[in-house]
């Protein structure tokens, strides 16, 4: 495909995602917590999805980065109180503080910009690091705030259930994408040979996720990951 092409896709998809999750907050139709968690969750697993429409020449994966460029200015702004914007403060924020946003999903922008100008399609690495912030970091709030389960020692506002989706669910979404970039042919992405570093990777994320840190999560994850991959790939 062409790469232009590609792009554009790219920018509706991910652009597409976010303001529905928006419109739905705005509405009322899920809470702020919810949808933060959402757009958590799945916005990184549908851009790295896209990666697969551009071709390897050289430059492209800048051309791709523009995509979580453009959308981390647009938090920026919003979070400065530059750009008005309700309906991504309601979304992005658990509070409704536009400030916020500049904490936790400029952070999440920042990371996509990065993984993707180092990492690219070049290495698993990347794609494990933000699939495990995604999976990861995503999901344990929603399983902590709706499990009951002992709260940890260290981190009384963490619990064991929290700590385990952590694990489980990092580890399935980073499996499942390495597996479709290997079923797609993309070179040196093998899901065979990646369920046990993934898993040891995934459990280092979750003690690193488990300290009583708060918003730097996305940081600290992807971070860890990234460490703990450049062993395995």
């Amino acid at each position: 495909m062409n790469n232009w092409i590609a792009l554009i896709i790219t920018f509706v998809a991910a652009l597409g995602f976010l303001r529905l999750m928006d419109f739905f907050a705005h509405r009322g139709w899920i809470e702020s917590r919810l949808s933060r968690k959402i757009i958590h969750i799945g916005t990184g697993p549908i851009f790295v999805f896209c990666w697969l429409l551009f071709d390897n020449a050289p430059g492209v994966r800048w051309m791709a980065a523009l995509v979580p460029f453009a959308i981390t200015i647009q938090f920026a702004l919003i979070g400065l109180g530059i750009l008005k914007d309700e309906a991504s403060v309601k979304a992005l924020s658990r509070t409704g503080d536009p400030k916020e946003i500049l904490r936790g999903p400029l952070y999440y922008g920042i990371i996509f910009v990065l993984m993707t100008i180092i990492f690219w399609k070049d290495s698993p690495i990347g794609i494990v690091a933000l699939m495990l912030m995604c999976g990861g970091d995503g999901i344990a709030d929603v399983v902590g705030r709706n499990v009951k389960s002992a709260k940890l020692p260290w981190s009384k506002e963490k619990s064991v259930a929290g700590s385990l989706a952590v694990f489980v669910g990092g580890w399935a979404l980073a499996v499942l994408v390495v597996a479709i970039y290997e079923y797609a042919g993309v070179s040196g992405f093998s899901s065979a040979n990646s369920f046990v570093p993934i898993a040891i990777i995934a459990f280092g994320v979750m003690l690193i996720e488990s300290l009583p840190y708060k918003d730097i999560d996305n940081l600290t994850i992807t971070l860890t990951a990234v460490i703990l991959g450049s062993f395995f790939f």
